[in-house]
């Protein structure tokens, strides 16, 4: 089952509980997925991979934006933003812990020979690529910096 119809199953659910946030959260995923499929010219189906990038994409949008609600002490904006990011991280891949991500990270460094940080964008892509969909970017970046010197 594909992610667009597992976002309709959901919807479905969301709809009879009347659950606002869950639908609006819904909606705000079905909406980038059409969105994405007619961007590339044709009506095809979005690969798995484009779908795990779109869903981080809104993940992230939201996190920033409660994160800038929250320094303007604005949390009852902050809240629906951070309710809807817990019914959006559903649809991706389990995250790995900073120990495994660490772990691929200290591999990659040996791997590629990797001694400063002039290497980190190599370092950098390799996990990236490894760890499509399973870590934050903001977390490998932090741990490549913290094992390159």
């Amino acid at each position: 089952m594909g992610l667009q119809d597992k976002v309709m199953e959901q919807m479905k659910t969301a709809m009879k509980a009347k659950d606002k946030v869950a639908l609006e959260s819904l909606r705000a995923i079905k909406s980038a997925l059409l969105l994405a499929q007619t961007e590339s010219g044709a009506i095809t189906d979005v690969s798995e991979e484009e779908e795990i990038k779109l869903v981080q994409r809104l993940v992230k949008q939201r996190k920033d934006s409660a994160a800038i609600f929250m320094e303007q002490g604005r949390n009852d904006l902050a809240e629906p933003e951070l309710a809807q990011v817990a019914v959006i991280e559903k649809f991706l891949p389990e995250q790995m812990s900073e120990s495994e991500i660490e772990m691929v990270v200290l591999q990659t460094i040996s791997t590629t020979g990797a001694d400063s940080m002039k290497d980190m964008g190599k370092v950098m892509g390799m996990v990236s690529k490894t760890l499509a969909g399973k870590a934050d970017g903001k977390t490998i970046s932090n741990i490549v910096k913290r094992n390159l010197k």
